[in-house]
């Protein structure tokens, strides 16, 4: 089997909140998403989805992407994609960093190596190690008292995790998270997660100040050695994200005894291939995961899907279905939430058929 062409779909993806803020006052109200299609002269085709969360989050963007891709698949065209060990090895070669530009490819040839072999990829990356996966519910950077009615109202949906979107004013974000633990039972959980919004003084106050509650701290400042300063200084579970970016960062981590849980995002990597690699070393090591990505649509929470049914439940620390925070569909097919969770489907690859009406034509195409 050789890949054939490669195209390459653009698609907006607005939100059914109208905006979904985080940290330093970045927002984003239309995801601007890509969505790829590996083609074979056998006639199968694979997907993928890579979808930034702005331009403001991670060094990714939206056109940073179709530009890697634009780079990349002149290499690509003729090569095998069932190979993915390949695939992976000369994108590396042909593009040095851009992990989140190599992600579809990857992720696609996943896809066509499920359809190949006729299984489902949770088969492929390590089996059924659960039925579904507990999602959370991000919730928006606004005044504390709108993010507390929020979240019982997604509470009502089954919701049992929350990750409250923090890392603006130190005073209003422990306000936020004050509140917002007020009305959660004991046993759901709640996650602060700064985006690397805080710096150091401030995450340290805050910590100080929310010392008493049930509460996770997430990638409270910019850098690793930040973020670990204020992890020696509380007692709050301790999640790690955004400098996570890598097998070796998260090596690091597991060294120093850097955090509790990571958030392991799917494209920030470079796809399945290395997303499979770090789950396992954090399964190794007893690190729980949030199995995520930087968002998408209905093709990324599939991946996502797959990648958490195949991690045993005690590893999963949540999960994220990005297409319920949308108000487009861009595949059928796709994992859909049932009472707080979701599952992968049994079908071949990653399970789902792009509905192209709504891809439109490419905005690419390479052979």
């Amino acid at each position: 089997m050789k890949i054939s062409a490669i195209n390459v779909y653009q698609v907006d993806l607005p939100l059914k909140e109208g905006r979904y803020s985080w940290s330093n006052g970045n927002f984003v109200e239309v995801f601007d998403s890509t969505v790829v299609e590996v083609e074979t002269d056998e006639g199968l085709k694979g997907y993928a989805e890579c979808c930034p969360l702005g331009s403001a989050y991670l060094p990714s963007f939206a056109r940073g992407v179709r530009a890697g891709l634009e780079e990349l698949s002149p290499q690509l065209i003729g090569r095998d994609p069932l190979n993915i060990g390949d695939i992976n090895r000369i994108m590396d070669a042909a593009l040095r960093g851009h992990p989140y530009a190599k992600a579809p490819i990857d992720i696609a040839c996943w896809d066509l190596l499920g359809k190949a072999t006729g299984q489902p990829l949770f088969t492929l990356l390590g089996g059924a190690a659960q039925d579904d996966i507990v999602l959370y519910r991000a919730i928006s950077q606004e005044a504390p008292e709108v993010m507390a009615s929020k979240i019982e109202g997604y509470a009502s949906e089954g919701y049992t995790k929350f990750q409250l979107k923090v890392g603006g004013n130190a005073n209003d974000d422990i306000e936020r998270i004050r509140a917002t633990r007020s009305v959660l039972r004991p046993s759901d959980l709640l996650v602060a997660d700064s985006n690397t919004g805080w710096t150091r003084h401030e995450a340290a106050r805050v910590v100080g100040a929310v010392a008493g509650l049930d509460v996770y701290i997430e990638q409270p400042c910019l850098t690793y050695e930040e973020s670990l300063s204020i992890r020696r200084r509380t007692s709050l579970p301790f999640v790690l994200d955004e400098v996570i970016d890598g097998p070796n960062m998260l090596v690091r981590g597991i060294a120093e005894d850097a955090m509790d849980c990571i958030n392991l995002k799917i494209s920030k990597v470079g796809g399945l291939t290395r997303a499979k690699l770090m789950r396992d070393l954090c399964v190794a090591h007893g690190i729980p995961m949030t199995i995520e990505d930087t968002w998408g649509g209905d093709i990324t929470t599939a991946a996502i899907a797959h990648l958490a049914r195949s991690t045993p439940a005690e590893f999963t620390f949540s999960a994220t279905d990005f297409n319920s925070y949308g108000t487009v569909d861009i595949a059928d097919g796709a994992p859909k939430r049932v009472n707080g969770r979701m599952t992968a489907a049994d079908r071949p690859g990653l399970g789902i058929e792009p509905i192209f009406d709504a891809l439109g034509a490419p905005v690419a195409s390479y052979t």
